[in-house]
């Protein structure tokens, strides 16, 4: 291994290279050269002595090493975005840049109408959304601020319950019209139920509860939370939907509920090293307010 300490720009070079498995396609996601991101793939490999990628007339492909060396270099490209997030904030008022996380449905059809609030309020407030159900993204600094389904359970973090969304099962009114409303679980069985595709922890605990809503029982399956939202508004069958959101939308109808009703948790959480943050401080705290305001809108 050589010597000199290899540069940030190598390591965000090789993880762009990494994903993109080509220099060209690396090369217009960085807005560098092909010859650029050459000489910074041959540094580092020069740098830390090691076989980074196999050059092929089709591409990169990643050798061992790089794949060992890839969550480091995300946590170092993870820590420099942190950092420039931080110094934007600094100055006068409430500015710079602060990064979320949220599941699909909530980043998509919940949280614009609460950002769109508070960037009013706050102008030079920058919001990156990122969706993502994963548990570990504030301790890794790959977000500031998330919204969770579930009580996170990381030390360093600050957390928030705002309250429990209800979900029952749904269906556009024009499916019932077509296959009648059913009276009973054992019921669904004849009707076109739509689900998850790949099973996680929070599915295998729903199963727990509702034994009969299984994978082999779906006449759509996605994993896509949005996805299955779109199936249920086209009419294509029965599925579940968060009751507030249903709510707004007149041509749903909610379907078994006192049959089937489900409370899921929701926390707001921040590494608690942004707490003297501005930025941060008043974002969480909209985001409480808006989430809390939602849940009692059901």
């Amino acid at each position: 291994m050589a010597d000199s300490e290899p540069k940030w720009e190598w390591y965000r070079s090789f993880l762009q290279v990494l994903e993109s498995g080509s220099l060209s396609a690396a090369g217009r996601a960085l807005g560098l050269t092909q010859p650029t991101l050459g000489r910074h793939i041959d540094s580092l490999e020069a740098s830390l002595g090691l076989k980074l990628f196999i050059r092929s007339f089709d591409g990169f492909a990643p050798t061992d090493a790089a794949m060992d060396l890839k969550p480091y270099a995300a946590g170092i490209a993870a820590t420099a975005a942190a950092l420039r997030r931080a110094a934007s904030g600094h100055g006068s008022g409430v500015r710079g840049t602060v990064r979320l996380t949220a599941s699909e449905v909530i980043g998509v059809e919940v949280l614009p109408p609460i950002l769109a609030a508070l960037h009013a309020e706050h102008p030079e407030l920058v919001i990156e959304l990122v969706l993502s159900n994963r548990a570990d993204d504030l301790l890794h600094r790959e977000a500031d601020i998330a919204v969770r389904m579930f009580r996170p359970v990381q030390e360093a973090l600050v957390i928030k319950r705002v309250g429990g969304i209800e979900v029952g099962l749904h269906a556009h009114e024009r499916y019932l019209a077509a296959r009648g409303v059913p009276t009973s679980m054992d019921e669904l069985a004849g009707h076109a139920v739509i689900g998850f595709d790949q099973e996680n922890d929070f599915i295998r605990r729903f199963q727990e509860k509702v034994p009969a809503f299984s994978r082999d029982r779906f006449a759509f399956r996605a994993n896509s939370d949005l996805a299955q939202l779109g199936a249920i508004r086209a009419g294509f069958g029965i599925g579940i939907c968060q009751s507030a959101l249903a709510a707004r939308d007149t041509h749903l109808v909610r379907v078994l509920p006192r049959h089937f009703s489900l409370t899921m948790d929701t926390w707001v959480a921040m590494h608690e090293d942004l707490r003297a943050s501005e930025r941060c401080a008043v974002t969480f705290a909209a985001l409480a307010a808006g989430l809390a305001a939602y849940i009692k809108s059901a």
